[in-house]
């Protein structure tokens, strides 16, 4: 601990931009490779197992998101209560579980071997609040969320890639190659967190801009849900939407891109890598906002903006005018610049605008929760009502729904923020005290 403390003050010397980029960066390749250990298995096809009428790998990712949303509901009070101290250790003994589910999952026939992918789901879904934590609350969360966040659409792809090369190269079937996945990202996890157990709490200067995040309790909790119930609620609405189709594409995407007549293994990697950087670059812009009700009000434009290209493409796509690649990179694209703000700066801005002493972890686990929940239901939805239809069809028709229903409510969640924070309520601070500026 003596040592960890040491270099914590040594870290604190460098410069504060050269700190952001490497917490970032860190940041970046933990999720990463916790993304190893969770969506290795999606990559293979299970190809021709049913059962009770329901597709195998339909299964495995009904279990393991069941095992991610329930994570989701008990991590509100884990990750809202959560002392800073022991992230890192927490962190490597819950994905040190998923990774034993993964041994299980793997010389366990099927489909008793499905209950494990429910094991490996739960742990891994308190990963995220755990990592976030080590950057919010700073001038430069805006970045280093950026970098972050932008695992979640790489590490998909990119772990795909590593999955089906796997299978290709070496004599191992689908249930083996999760674990080996797990296997040669264990290392670089370790190195990652380690570096994020050194990265300083916030500055003076951070708390001054962006108010001090803190653990929050039950009574706490219940009435900061009370105070922005309205918003809350519209803002739970889009992103259940965006949940649920984002985790469709994510599990499904060999299917979708196979229904579409493409194959091949560098497609994953390739599209979401553009999309990955085109994200990176608009969250990272926000950090030039100082002003936060203006940057909590571009972010929500951020969000209807991504509904209007997913309805476009879908548009385009059907009129023929783009082709497949288009329109799956578009609606992608569509997809993650109205989710990766709910994960990454929308509630950092929200806190920020209000000075409410609170912490992201606890928002982000309350949508979250109904998210995933929302993702299961859809998933059986799917398959016991039209189990007939293709997965690129059901993405199609899902994407169209999200870019009417979410746009519409971003556009009521703006509206009630902004007359929120102008109004104010009485016993708060006065707008001047809450640094709260009109757009």
């Amino acid at each position: 601990m003596q040592v960890m403390d040491r270099l914590r003050i040594k870290v604190a010397k460098w410069p504060y931009a050269l700190l952001s980029v490497t917490a970032g960066v860190a940041a970046f390749g933990a999720y990463t490779s916790m993304y190893a250990f969770r969506k290795a298995f999606a990559a293979g096809t299970f190809t021709g197992q049913q059962y009770f009428h329901v597709d195998y790998k339909v299964w495995l990712v009904i279990a393991q998101i069941m095992g991610y949303a329930l994570s989701k509901f008990y991590g509100i009070r884990f990750i809202s209560e959560i002392n800073g101290a022991k992230r890192g250790v927490t962190i490597l003994m819950l994905i040190g579980i998923a990774w034993l589910a993964l041994l299980g999952f793997a010389l366990v026939p099927a489909p008793y071997n499905i209950i494990f992918l429910f094991i490996n789901g739960f742990p891994l879904g308190l990963i995220w609040g755990l990592v976030f934590g080590y950057l919010e609350g700073r001038r430069s969360t805006e970045f280093m969320a950026a970098v972050l966040s932008v695992s979640l659409i790489f590490a998909s792809g990119f772990v795909k890639t590593i999955g089906r090369t796997l299978l290709q190269v070496l004599p191992i079937n689908d249930f083996q190659m999760p674990f080996l996945m797990g296997a040669i990202f264990a290392i670089p996890l370790v190195l990652f967190v380690l570096f994020l157990e050194v990265v300083p709490p916030p500055t003076a200067e951070d708390i001054k801009l962006r108010t001090k995040r803190k653990p929050m309790n039950a009574e706490e909790r219940r009435q900061f849900l009370k105070r922005f119930l309205p918003g809350i609620i519209l803002t739970l609405i889009i992103y259940v939407l965006l949940t649920v189709m984002r985790d469709v594409r994510d599990n499904f995407e060999p299917e979708i891109w196979a229904s579409l007549g493409i194959k091949g293994t560098m497609i994953y990697t390739t599209t979401n890598t553009k999309i990955s950087v085109i994200v990176l670059i608009a969250i990272s812009l926000m950090i030039l906002i100082r002003k936060n009700l203006r940057a909590f009000s571009i972010i929500h434009l951020m969000i209807i903006g991504g509904c209007v290209l997913i309805g476009a493409s879908t548009i385009l796509f059907s009129l023929n005018i783009i082709s497949p690649t288009a329109w799956m990179t578009m609606t992608g694209l569509g997809l993650y610049l109205g989710y990766i703000p709910y994960n990454a700066i929308f509630f950092e801005r929200m806190i920020a605008t209000f000075h409410y002493k609170s912490n992201v972890g606890f928002l982000i686990y309350v949508a979250d929760s109904i998210g995933y929940l929302g993702s299961v239901s859809l998933l059986l939805i799917k398959e016991i009502g039209r189990p007939n239809i293709s997965w690129a069809d059901f993405f199609k028709e899902g994407v169209v729904f999200v870019a009417v229903i979410g746009g519409v409510c971003a556009i009521l969640s703006l509206l009630y923020f902004l007359q929120s924070a102008r109004k104010g309520n009485k016993g708060e601070k006065s707008p001047r005290e809450l640094n709260i500026q009109p757009v």
